[in-house]
């Protein structure tokens, strides 16, 4: 047996170690909230699954069978005429994912802060701020992926989607739109301190407006001026613009696709920017 003391790890080689794997957690931190985020949809898991699948039945009979039996007239919109499913079939794909952020970004992000403080424990944890915000819009956008999918599919089941291949890039823009209403709200319900039903006004002030005066059901022009900025401000307005060009090839300019999609994008990372601000100063705390 040899005499050769076995060496033994210095105290600074031993804080070097923990310190690489207390950042190991850390590169792929955002990912480990996202896996959080989803595992905690299960418990309502059917609601999401009932809600994907027979929200776009309900809609589409309502529509196809309902509403659009009385249309007989077709609707002309931007220079090409077109039945009312195919016309309003954009528009719900587009509300259908920022549904989703309304209910994601709201409550769940009330709960990390304030009812079930996990957000602080990821926090003490090797996770960084900004990577608990980024968790939260991924775990978002999946569920926003499964419904927007779903919807998708019943679109093209009832032959609301003349233009299938490129109508399926439309997709793409409902999860930009979620995104786009759902990251600055994700910003606002991370700056509320207690809920004194800030949630339902947004639902009834903000969400309701927009869905009914976006051109959801019918042509923005149709409205009157004074009710028109609400469609200009609005980014289910903008998606659905850009669903219509994908889905029966709606003529739009090349400036407006590029006002739509800028939009909507300056939406969506301003949204996230600021949310991840507000965010590591509250977790700083």
């Amino acid at each position: 047996m040899s005499d050769r003391a076995i060496s033994s790890p210095t105290l600074d080689e031993l804080r070097q170690e923990a310190l690489e794997w207390g950042r190991r957690p850390r590169a792929r931190g955002a990912w480990y909230v996202t896996e959080h985020m989803v595992r905690a949809m299960r418990a309502y898991g059917w609601t999401i699954v009932v809600g994907a699948l027979g929200q776009p039945i309900l809609y589409l009979l309502g529509l196809a069978v309902g509403l659009a039996a009385l249309i007989d007239v077709p609707i002309v919109d931007g220079g090409r005429e077109v039945s009312y499913l195919v016309f309003v079939a954009p528009a719900l794909l587009m509300t259908a994912t920022i549904s989703v952020a309304s209910e994601e970004f709201t409550y769940p992000v009330m709960a990390g802060f304030k009812w079930r403080r996990y957000f602080f424990g990821f926090n003490a944890s090797p996770l960084s701020s900004s990577q608990i915000a980024t968790g939260v819009v991924f775990g978002a956008t999946a569920r926003m992926v499964v419904v927007a999918v779903a919807y998708f599919a019943f679109l093209c089941v009832f032959g609301a989607v003349p233009n299938l291949a490129t109508g399926s890039i439309a997709v793409l823009v409902s999860l930009l739109a979620g995104l786009a209403f759902g990251t600055p709200l994700l910003a606002y319900a991370s700056s509320i301190q207690d809920d004194r039903g800030q949630f339902a006004l947004v639902q009834r002030f903000v969400f309701m407006p927009m869905f009914l005066f976006s051109g959801t059901f019918y042509p923005l022009a149709t409205l009157p001026v004074w009710l028109q900025w609400i469609g200009w401000i609005s980014p289910l307005w903008h998606a659905t613009e850009l669903g219509r060009a994908l889905t029966y090839g709606r003529d739009e300019s090349v400036v407006m696709i590029v006002v739509h999609i800028v939009y909507l994008t300056v939406l969506a990372v301003g949204g996230y920017v600021l949310a991840r601000r507000i965010f590591t100063r509250r977790l700083a705390r």
